[in-house]
C-alpha cells in the first residue's frame, strides 16, 4: 500500500532575482536567476524555459541539497529552500520566461495544493 500521495506541482515565484557578473557588459559573464520556497519536505525541484507561445521545457531535475547538473552553458544548483540557475555567457537567444517548481510530498488527506497570492493579484 503506497503511503504517499503524489501532489501536483506547484510553481513557485517567491524570489526570483539576477544579476550579471560584468555590469559594464551584461552580454558576458554570468546571468544568475535564484528561486526560494517554502516547502518542508518536496520530492524534486524543476526548472523549465518557456518561450513565447510555447509550453515549458524541462531544463532540470534536482533531488537534493547540494545536486548541480549542467547542460551546455546552464548550470543549476539545489540548495535547501530553494535553487539557482545560471547562465553562462548569456545571448539573445536565451531571452525566455523561466519557472522554478518543487514536486510536494504529503501524507493522504494532507495534499493541498497552496495559493499564490501573487499569481491571483495578476488575473
Amino acid at each position: 500500500m503506497e503511503n504517499m500521495l503524489e501532489c501536483a506541482f506547484i510553481v513557485l515565484w517567491l524570489q526570483v532575482g539576477s544579476e550579471s557578473s560584468d555590469p559594464e557588459n551584461p552580454g558576458g559573464g554570468r546571468l544568475s536567476l535564484n528561486c526560494s520556497h517554502t516547502a518542508s519536505s518536496f520530492r524534486g525541484l524543476q526548472w523549465y524555459r518557456q518561450d513565447p507561445g510555447k509550453g515549458p521545457e524541462l531544463l532540470f531535475l534536482l533531488y537534493s541539497a547540494g545536486d548541480e547538473k549542467q547542460k551546455e552553458r546552464l548550470r543549476a544548483t539545489l540548495l535547501k529552500k530553494g535553487s539557482s540557475l545560471h547562465i553562462e555567457a548569456p545571448k539573445p537567444k536565451d531571452s525566455a520566461t523561466y519557472l522554478c517548481a518543487v514536486q510536494t510530498q504529503c501524507s493522504p488527506g494532507t495534499c493541498r495544493l497552496y495559493p499564490n497570492p501573487e499569481a491571483a493579484a495578476l488575473e
